[in-house]
């Protein structure tokens, strides 16, 4: 009997313990899902006779030890943080990993040493990064294969809400970290653009979008992802002009979340001391620089010109709906601007129990073939069912389920940290994932010459 080891029981590990479980019979495995929260573990074993809930704490460097020991393949799905601490249990235990985190520069300074144990270290086999991964390298692929010479590359993903469940003014809801989200973009952004490398700094990022439409699904706004240069090698594209990698929000959203960063609201790094002592709305003032004759000004008049925006406008009506403008407490003692922030938006993008998420990615790729200039768009919309069984999970947890199974049944041979960009998994990931709703449509037509500039 082969053994999987899932570390983490969390939302985002639903449906990955699901499919497990589901195949355990038929391929004989047990699947042990260790959580530190033994409550939630058991709720997603579900008493099935080949699963095994247990207490895990992945700071216990013998507990750590004790069930990697036992395993066949680990499947971490604990912040991406904790990746390295396993990852270093499973070269010294002889075991395989996934996960679906970035690798990071120390988990890739692991490679020879997985490749010389025989072992496999697969990251990034989740959603974004992970199908976005797959499915690029197969379009990158068939366009090759035809003799296309790729001028562009634009990538993006988003998960967003159902329009359904669009219930609030910011068209947004938290589907996963909500922390993650609040940090979201900060560093600077680079990617290619006409064979020069483009910066955008974090105060800019989200005043610097660009506007894509997905056909059934209206207009999405896209920010640069931090650092779209380090694919070109891994995607073998590295004379390709123009290139970047970005993430998906509703039209209507960055402009508003702009006025967050400009205010230092999603800064971590500072203390708030006397936070409790404070209303939003005094929390808020305290960020608007004062100038002479502000001292009649309301704090809507101060903050709109601030932001250079009306003072009905929507990002002001936006901020007004957070309530970050009222009179109401805060709660916490002591906290940063961002965990302050974070409190409040937990409340008013929780999801609902009935509530849908939707994941939306999209490809577009220009070439050239044959003298024509050419775009091959590929888009994938999916949603969930309800806040349980989101559209995330299945696109996280699926690619990472069908890995193991991948390395379980010896369908690999790759040794050593990769991720999943090699034909041998993205392949058969790909073909299996249309079988649970994963799929993309494709258009592939002439553009004009003016349209490729653009």
């Amino acid at each position: 009997m082969k053994k999987i080891l899932v570390l983490g029981a969390g939302k985002s590990a639903t449906t990955l313990i699901h499919y497990l479980l589901e195949h355990a019979d038929t391929y004989d495995w047990q699947v042990i899902v260790g959580d530190y929260s033994l409550e939630i573990a058991e709720r997603k074993v579900d008493n099935h006779a080949r699963g095994k809930a247990v207490f895990f704490d992945v700071n216990d460097a013998e507990l750590r030890a004790k069930y990697v020991a036992d395993a066949d393949v680990v499947a971490s799905v604990l912040p991406a943080k904790f990746h390295y601490l396993v990852a270093q249990d499973c070269l010294r235990l002889g075991k395989h990993i996934i996960t679906p985190s970035y690798v990071s520069t120390s988990e890739k300074a692991m490679h020879a040493d997985f490749e010389a144990a025989g072992l496999l270290f697969m990251g990034e086999i989740g959603l974004d990064p992970g199908i976005d991964h797959m499915s690029l390298m197969k379009m990158i692929g068939d366009i090759t294969q035809k003799g296309g010479n790729i001028t562009a590359i634009r990538s993006f993903t988003g998960a967003l809400i159902a329009p359904e469940s669009d219930t609030n003014p910011w068209h947004y809801k938290f589907t996963w970290a909500p922390m993650n989200v609040v940090l979201a973009g900060q560093g600077t952004a680079q990617y290619l653009k006409n064979g020069l490398p483009r910066y955008v700094p974090y105060n800019r990022l989200f005043s610097f979008t660009e506007v894509h439409e997905v056909e059934g699904y209206g207009k999405f706004e896209a920010y640069a992802n931090r650092d779209s240069l380090l694919y070109l090698d891994k995607y073998n594209i590295p004379e390709v002009p123009t290139f970047v990698r970005g993430t998906f929000r509703k039209a209507g959203y960055c402009p508003s979340w702009n006025a967050l960063v400009q205010l230092g609201l999603t800064d971590n790094n500072i203390d708030i001391i006397n936070a409790k002592n404070l209303s939003y709305k005094q929390f808020v003032d305290a960020f608007i620089p004062f100038k002479k004759g502000d001292e009649t000004k309301s704090i809507d008049v101060r903050l709109a010109d601030f932001l250079d925006v009306a003072i009905d406008s929507e990002v002001m009506n936006n901020l007004r709906w957070l309530e970050l403008l009222s009179d109401r407490p805060i709660v916490l003692k002591k906290a940063t601007p961002a965990e302050i922030l974070l409190q409040l938006l937990e409340e008013k993008w929780k999801l609902s129990a009935e509530d849908k998420d939707m994941i939306v990615m999209l490809h577009k790729i220009d070439y050239e073939l044959n003298g024509e200039q050419r775009e091959h768009t590929s888009a994938l919309v999916m949603k969930g069912k309800n806040a349980d069984e989101t559209a995330l999970a299945a696109t996280v947890g699926l690619p990472m389920a069908m890995m193991a199974k991948l390395i379980l049944n010896n369908e690999i041979n790759l040794t050593g940290v990769h991720i999943p960009i090699v034909a041998q998994v993205y392949e058969p990931i790909l073909a299996e994932l249309q079988n649970y709703g994963v799929t993309f449509n494709n258009k592939d037509e002439a553009i004009s010459s003016k349209a490729v500039e653009a």
